[in-house]
């Protein structure tokens, strides 16, 4: 956990232009860090999800494969 003042102290060295952009470019570190996939550019939604195609396979049979 940081403290406000570590955030605000991290916000200004890497110039980030709010408390909120600071927090999600930390959250997005922190996720690669820990091997999570982020969506491509270009990407719809219900291309990308955290739980697989075989989970989304099984809870909506019917969606057509794109």
């Amino acid at each position: 956990m940081l403290t406000e003042e570590e955030l605000e102290n991290w916000r200004f060295e890497k110039r980030m232009p709010s408390r909120s952009a600071a927090v999600r470019e930390l959250l997005r570190r922190g996720l690669a860090e820990k091997g999570f996939l982020t969506a491509e550019t270009g990407m719809k939604s219900q291309e990308f999800g955290v739980l697989g195609a075989e989970w989304d396979k099984a809870e909506n049979p019917d969606r057509s494969e794109a």
